[in-house]
């Protein structure tokens, strides 16, 4: 029997049954990588790296272990494409790290970020609501520094913390600037990283010029290359002795731009004299960057985690740890995304659809895939609920815990997935998408058979259209309007 992993440009797993757990997922899972495998395209030519793992076979099942609740390690990749991941297709990119992590837990083939730019899916990341219920969540993404998480909302991390957990955030945040916003005052206990949306790998310099590395609310100093930064510091927190379970969300910027990998001097000094001479569109990159300056950067990153995920091994908690990872939103200029349409900024597939991998050891067994339609606001669902964490009634969320789905064998919960950016909107019920673009024409999709989106069925499901159109509009009447002009 072929592994899921052999081809991983998996179809959307069957509607008969999308259960998945550490009793009950062997014949569902089998059924998927079937379905997988049939469907499989050319692109998934990097699947020949995993060519000598083991057939499928049926999944552990991880009986009598302690109810610890867990530490949480919530590792976020920057503009990662759907497919840059080789256990995701990647023809070119090599990432045995992640690779490693998905094989030993859970791969999601159908999960999508909360919005389709950087900071409205970290806002519906930290609050488990659609970006649009805060103001801080109307900026797609935040550019200045009159919009962020306002920290009186209860986030991920306060109601952990209430719950008992060490918390804190190494890396981007995303969520506004000081004085007014920031991790320390939205729950986190630790902050190590930037404010803004991309900063000059070496320089630290940010958008507007300034300098962008904090270590709580104060300025620190290290011109050493940031995923090197982060990931010493990341390592050294998972390693430290804890009293009480912990919450570390990690943040990477790789791969955002500019396009600097480790030991690119020259050219992040050319960058750093642009921005000094008051080139406010320097960061960008416009005139730089290749396919294989981004390989390096993905295989950068993948070695990276690696090096956080050998530390948690070596501090004797990998076995307790809840490690999530995931992409903040779809993928860039450099990024591959087959067989997927659209890219970051987009709510076509490839803007919001994301590698996702969890692992569990102590409760979720491993080489196991989900079919089952995911997005960000689920898992501070489920977080707070394995954590034995509450919502706050006054915020209910939108999300919905997985946890059943996860350790319990429960199909996975069926709800549409709304999602809106200014001039664009998109609901995903089941197999079917509506969406419509920036041209203001409605368009209707049966992913199952079309995941590039390119079959507009409107015509053909006339009624179906107008009931997701319909059920999309009465979404949208709950949540804020955006500013005019902006």
């Amino acid at each position: 029997m072929t592994s899921p992993y052999d081809h991983p440009s998996d179809a959307p797993a069957p509607r008969t049954r999308r259960g998945l757990s550490r009793r009950a997922f062997g014949t569902a899972t089998a059924a998927t990588a079937l379905a997988a495998t049939a469907t499989a395209t050319a692109g998934s030519a990097g699947s020949a790296a995993h060519a000598a793992e083991p057939a499928e076979r049926p999944f552990r099942a991880l009986r009598g272990r302690h109810s610890r609740r867990p530490n949480i390690l919530f590792i976020l990749g920057d503009d990662l494409g759907w497919a840059d991941l080789s256990c995701y297709g990647s023809p070119h990119i090599r990432t045995p790290h992640l690779d490693r992590l998905a094989r030993q837990g859970v791969r999601f083939t159908q999960a999508y970020s909360g919005s389709a730019t950087c900071s409205p899916t970290r806002f519906s990341l930290y609050t488990g609501r659609y970006p649009g219920r805060t103001r801080g969540g109307l900026a797609e993404p935040i550019a200045d520094r009159t919009a962020g998480l306002d920290p009186a909302h209860p986030t991920l991390a306060s109601l952990l913390r209430r719950a008992g957990y060490r918390t804190a955030l190494i890396g981007k945040w995303h969520c506004g600037y000081l004085p007014d916003f920031s991790p320390l005052k939205s729950g986190w206990e630790e902050f190590f990283g930037n404010f803004g949306g991309a900063l000059e790998y070496y320089s630290k310099l940010g958008l507007g010029g300034e300098y962008d590395l904090y270590e709580g609310d104060a300025a620190y100093k290290d011109l050493r290359y940031y995923t090197r930064v982060l990931t010493e510091r990341a390592a050294a927190y998972v390693q430290r002795r804890h009293d009480r379970p912990w919450l570390l969300n990690l943040n990477y910027t790789t791969p955002h731009w500019p396009w600097i990998a480790d030991g690119d001097t020259e050219a992040s000094a050319e960058i750093v004299r642009r921005i000094k001479a008051g080139d406010r569109g320097a960061l960008w990159h416009q005139d730089g960057g290749s396919v294989e300056k981004y390989t390096e950067m993905v295989e950068d990153l993948d070695r990276s985690i690696g090096r956080v995920l050998d530390a948690l091994r070596r501090s004797g908690q990998e076995e307790d740890t809840l490690v999530l990872f995931a992409s903040d939103n779809g993928g860039e200029r450099f990024s591959y995304n087959w067989p997927l349409s659209g890219a970051k900024g987009s709510l076509q597939e490839g803007g919001i659809r994301v590698p996702t991998v969890l692992r569990w050891p102590a409760r979720i067994g491993g080489r196991q895939v989900s079919g089952a339609p995911v997005f960000s606001p689920d898992w501070t669902a489920t977080l707070l609920e394995v954590a034995g964490a509450r919502p706050q009634p006054s915020h209910p969320l939108d999300g919905t815990s997985l946890a059943g789905h996860l350790l319990r064998g429960e199909d996975a919960p069926e709800r549409p997935l709304f999602w809106r950016v200014r001039g664009e909107r998109a609901l995903r019920r089941g197999d079917w998408k509506y969406h419509r673009g920036k041209d203001g024409r409605d368009r209707l999709f049966h992913l199952a058979s079309d995941q590039r989106e390119q079959a507009d069925r409107s015509a053909a499901e006339p009624a179906l259209l107008a009931e997701l159109r319909a059920h999309w509009e009465r979404v949208d009447a709950t949540l804020l309007p955006y500013p005019p002009g902006r």
